[in-house]
């Protein structure tokens, strides 16, 4: 038996640990799905896969709790797949390697997948344990949450009977979060007809960065993170427009809700411009650690090396465009709540970068609680990358969800936390994207609130559960079981 399975409260860690070790990332969810459903069906419960691939278990109410109203626990299946420069794991096959660490479980060298494993994991938890007291109970787990909340998107009307959800779905323990951003993939796209490089008295570089900090797109983006692919256009507006460095190939981040931590890029130089270009991107690591020396801990990791000549290289208008589009387009905060000054209203995510044989693409995760200022950051995401012959997209938009003053799940879920820990909960919105406003689209009169234990640096490899959160998460959700409002 792993060590984490014996880490209270049991139920929860068992089966959070088995989720670790069946691969999840987003796109790849069948053998959980399926995992799940079994599960439940060895455990008493209903459980069907419907037609958006989401799992949805039922299981009725403890005897003489019948006379509650429906609860439903939700969380995602799908987990963020980010891997150090160094890791050789495959999330399609490998199982995480999992360990703890003093208070925290963590992963070697990949995320950890307890976002949202952790919240699937607790409500396996009350699916097996007989003596948890409830009223009826439904158990939604969406399928690829994490790249574009498909689950969420595809679920019918109907599907559900429960008047309340329990998101399961958030990362700070002591929070209960009752709203959070609406979101627009910004898709860039063009093909262009490569040159046929000639190497007469030319050399190769690859330029690498490696190692930022990353993070939550939507949680970490006020933190003044470095971007990859940000640091990358800096150093290659300068070197190609100086005419010292040719554009062959750049790709950069992988995922549209992290913060890309790594890049690379491969140019090609005069051997008479070798020095200069050296001495250009030595200084522009100079000035990247300086400024980033109070946030990226670490440094800013960015290499230079001679690699093979490429055969092939990008147009010189084509690559002016392109990088000068990168570098003007907008990436982090663009404002915060005007009511609520400490909290991101509005921010985009320059995430990835692809840009070789013929065809460049690069996608951009814009966020905002107001849908007028998520359409002003996407109208001007377009004009930045329309200028550049760019054919750009605007794709699985969704509303922010709007925070219910008058909700009763929230007032007794606050009166609840504060009779079990002796302090009132903090109940905020978020800049994140939870499911919950997309669920209620199709469920209007669903009353919902979001929870979790305490997770740090969710989509890097350096994600971590704190392990003492994760028992007072569970006996929270415990207790808000039994408190569910009655039938009227």
């Amino acid at each position: 038996m792993n060590p984490i399975e014996e880490l209270a409260p049991k139920l929860v860690w068992k089966n959070f640990y088995a989720l670790t070790q069946i691969p999840r990332p987003s796109g790849h969810v069948e053998k959980v799905a399926e995992y799940l459903v079994e599960f439940a069906k060895a455990h008493g419960a209903e459980a069907r896969i419907d037609e958006a691939g989401n799992v949805i278990m039922t299981k009725g109410a403890t005897p003489g709790y019948e006379n509650l109203e429906t609860a439903v626990l939700q969380a995602h299946m799908d987990m963020v797949p980010q891997k150090t420069k160094e890791s050789t794991h495959n999330f399609e096959t490998d199982p995480l390697d999992v360990y703890i660490d003093g208070e925290w479980v963590t992963a070697r060298n990949t995320t950890l997948g307890a976002d949202d494993g952790m919240g699937v994991a607790a409500a396996m938890a009350v699916i097996e344990d007989e003596s948890v007291v409830h009223g009826p109970i439904e158990v939604l787990i969406t399928k690829d949450e994490e790249t574009g909340m498909y689950g969420a998107f595809g679920l019918k009307a109907g599907q559900l009977e429960g008047k309340y959800l329990l998101n399961l779905d958030s990362e700070e323990e002591g929070e209960i979060t009752i709203g959070c951003a609406g979101g627009m993939d910004v898709v860039c796209k063009m093909e262009y007809q490569e040159l046929n490089v000639e190497p007469t008295d030319m050399v190769a570089y690859k330029i690498a960065i490696k190692g930022l900090l990353g993070g939550h797109s939507g949680l970490e983006i006020c933190k003044g993170r470095a971007n990859a692919n940000k640091l990358m256009a800096r150093v290659l507006f300068a070197a190609v427009n100086t005419g010292i460095a040719w554009l062959s190939s750049w790709h950069g981040g992988n995922m549209r809700n992290a913060i890309p931590r790594e890049g690379e890029a491969v140019v090609i130089v005069p051997k008479k411009a070798e020095n200069e270009f050296l001495a250009l991107v030595e200084k522009s690591k100079s000035i990247f650690s300086a400024e980033y020396a109070d946030i990226e801990k670490d440094g800013i990791n960015m290499t230079v090396a001679p690699c093979e000549m490429p055969e092939k290289a990008i147009p010189q208008e084509i690559q002016e465009n392109l990088i000068n589009a990168v570098m003007a387009a907008h990436d982090g905060v663009l404002r915060y709540t005007p009511s609520m000054p400490d909290l991101v209203e509005t921010s985009s995510n320059l995430a990835i970068v692809s840009i070789d044989g013929g065809k460049a693409e690069i996608d951009i995760l814009a966020r905002s609680s107001q849908d007028s200022m998520k359409l002003f950051l996407c109208n001007g995401l377009v004009a930045c990358f329309s200028m550049a012959g760019m054919q750009v997209s605007l794709e699985g938009g969704y509303s922010g969800w709007q925070p219910n003053p008058k909700s009763a799940l929230v007032a007794s879920m606050s009166d609840t936390y504060e009779k079990m820990y002796g302090k009132k909960p903090i109940v905020s919105a978020c800049h994140a994207g939870l499911e919950c406003g997309i669920i209620g689209v199709n469920y209007p009169d669903m009353d919902m609130a979001s929870f979790g234990p305490t997770l740090v640096s969710p989509h890097t490899p350096s994600e971590a559960c704190n392990i003492p959160s994760v028992e007072k998460f569970y006996n929270f959700l415990l207790e808000i079981l039994k408190n569910i409002p009655k039938k009227a």
